[in-house]
């Protein structure tokens, strides 16, 4: 579709450019009004007039703002494909004219205009209302602009002379999400990292160097064999935290949840207890308050009385649900979390920044300075004539770290904290309603039959053949194959997305999960029709 059609209820058709040439003969051309020569030459050389290349440069943003807008409202648009499906190889030997192939020689602007057009087009769209495969989802057009002045502004969140107004938009914004959590003025401390798996790896890389400080310049050596706790249910990154800090993913001890993957705080106990009858030394617990494929939250208070007694850190990942403390409605699902020593908690999740925007939130101050800093004296001289203090960087593991903060200040702006909560009761509506229907509806049947704790709802689709099987080993054999094969047609057919996967012994299931505030009920009726059609003859 030209994006002028797109466009002309944005923008009036007198403002749009002209969309590039769909045949192959003109591919990398436009039928029309041609961006000036002098285009490609200001990207190549600087002989040009000041003028000239200026208004060259405004003339290829306004094309490239002009496709972007016009991906944006398609996106948004319930009619129109989630994604353009090809597979690998196809996209490899090109399609259309859209080339992966990187030349010798520059190509022109133009042609760049078209590869950035392409390239949207053959990608996901993660914005689309019925886009329900990732746990990050949705466009926000706020958190989108606050992303293209980050863009553009290209600094670097390590020092005040750098990066000044960044620097103090993420203390503020640290100081908002500690008090959000429960801690007090005088508590609280954290750095923004690139994802949740990143701030899941300082939660334990923090645990340890508070236990053992001695291991930030001796290494393991000479400590004694550690040993961390985490539910059967927790996300991989923990595993990874363990492998990465040499701690070692053999010295993980799953704890096992209940039915609806809650972590079950007498089998932590016992475990805690089997563990040191053997000669290790636990040191750190990792709850969950949003499990990935349940949106289960662990027992926090009962956990944290664990800890307590233990002297355990108390981690808590709510990269998935911390969210939910922003709802008055459904904050209480994150019960005692003001009593862990540190917290996971990713915006662009449930809150619907862009990517990439997550926090590792830790209660006590000073503890991320002193696990990390290293004092690197052609970044962080003590002698500047302002105050050092705001010379941030040195808390974190990364030396160059991407401004993610100016979106989600500029979002919360545009919001606040009532807006996010409103958006996230919208999204946990739209959860129970999927809940309630597939209830009514006899192809489908539910993982669980109680209510959904989060905005994940997980089932299983039932096509003619399996409904009056009795349960047993052939009927999840059978069951086992549906899911696929309707994902994979789904794919093709490119009108909606929704990830599955199986779980312990249960067959593979759908799992929809909801963070795209776009996200209305005829368009979880017809992800479940769309299901039911894709899979109506297996």
């Amino acid at each position: 579709m030209d994006y002028r059609e797109e466009l002309e209820p944005v923008l009036g058709d007198d403002k749009l450019a002209r969309k590039p040439a769909e045949d192959n003969e003109n591919r990398g051309k436009y039928n029309g009004r041609r961006i000036a020569n002098d285009l490609n030459s200001i990207y190549s050389t600087d002989l040009l007039p000041a003028r000239d290349g200026e208004e060259a440069t405004k003339q290829f943003l306004q094309e490239l703002v002009n496709i972007l807008l016009a991906y944006i409202c398609k996106s948004m648009k319930p009619g129109s494909k989630v994604l353009d499906f090809h597979h690998p190889h196809q996209l490899k030997e090109g399609l259309e004219g859209f080339s992966l192939d990187l030349p010798d020689r520059p190509e022109n602007l133009e042609q760049l205009l078209v590869d950035c057009q392409d390239t949207l087009k053959y990608g996901v769209k993660t914005g689309h209302p019925r886009f329900f495969n990732q746990l990050s989802s949705g466009l926000d057009i706020v958190g989108l602009a606050g992303e293209w002045l980050t863009s553009t502004a290209n600094t670097n969140l390590i020092t005040y002379e750098i990066s000044p107004v960044f620097l103090l938009m993420e203390e503020v914004l640290l100081q908002k999400m500690c008090g959000i959590i429960g801690w007090s003025e005088e508590e609280g401390d954290g750095v923004f990292s690139p994802g949740g798996t990143m701030s899941n790896l300082y939660s334990v890389l923090l645990a340890r160097f508070h236990r053992f400080p001695e291991v930030k310049t001796k290494g393991m050596n000479g400590l004694p064999r550690l040993v961390l706790f985490t539910s059967e249910h927790s996300h991989y990154s923990v595993k990874s935290s363990a492998a990465v800090l040499g701690i070692g993913i053999d010295n993980i001890i799953l704890v096992k949840c209940d039915e609806r993957g809650k972590m079950l705080p007498a089998e932590l106990e016992s475990s805690i207890a089997s563990a040191k009858a053997k000669g290790l030394v636990p040191f750190y617990v990792n709850a969950t308050a949003g499990t990935t494929v349940y949106g289960a939250f662990d027992p926090l208070n009962s956990i944290a009385d664990i800890c307590a007694r233990h002297g355990l850190w108390m981690h808590v990942d709510a990269a998935w649900g911390g969210g939910l403390l922003l709802s008055s409605r459904h904050r209480g699902k994150l019960q005692g979390i003001e009593r862990a020593s540190s917290v996971t908690w990713n915006p662009h999740k449930m809150m619907g920044v862009p990517l990439q925007c997550s926090a590792i939130l830790v209660k006590k101050k000073g503890l991320l300075q002193s696990c990390n800093q290293l004092n690197a004296e052609y970044l962080f001289q003590p002698d500047k004539q302002y105050d050092v203090s705001y010379d941030t960087g040195d808390k974190s593991i990364q030396c160059g770290r991407h401004v993610d903060v100016f979106k989600l200040w500029l979002m919360w702006k545009a919001k606040g904290s009532e807006g996010f909560g409103a958006q996230v009761n919208h999204c946990l509506e739209n959860a129970e309603y999927l809940y309630c229907k597939i209830k009514s509806r006899p192809d489908f049947e539910l993982v669980f039959n109680s209510k959904p704790e989060h905005s994940n709802v997980c089932f299983w689709y039932l096509p003619h053949s399996l409904r009056s099987m009795s349960p047993g080993p052939e009927r999840d054999r059978r069951l086992h194959a549906v899911a696929p094969k309707i994902k994979a047609r789904m794919m093709e057919g490119g009108q909606t997305m929704v990830g599955y996967q199986p779980l312990g012994d249960k067959a593979n299931f759908f799992r929809c999960v909801f963070s795209n505030p776009a996200t209305q009920r005829e368009d979880v009726d017809f992800l479940l029709n769309e299901i039911a059609r894709l899979g109506h003859d297996l």
